[in-house]
């Protein structure tokens, strides 16, 4: 059986935790920042955790040497 390659996207938009956790950067702050109010800018501040389903699919699928 061949090696399994990392998806080369994933591997710049995820990151695991050392429980196995999936965390993502938060969308909608690329630009149009006028548009948002500061309350949106700040709570999309950082990042956060996949629902655990979505993280057992892209640890699965996606970073599967992660």
């Amino acid at each position: 059986m061949p090696k399994l390659k990392t998806k080369s996207g994933a591997k710049k938009r995820f990151k695991l935790t050392g429980s196995g956790k999936v965390l993502y950067a938060q969308k909608g702050k690329r630009h149009g920042m006028i548009k948002r109010t500061n309350k949106q800018i700040r709570n999309l501040r950082g990042t956060a955790v996949l629902f655990k389903t979505d993280g057992d699919n892209v640890k699965k699928y996606f970073l599967p040497n992660g």
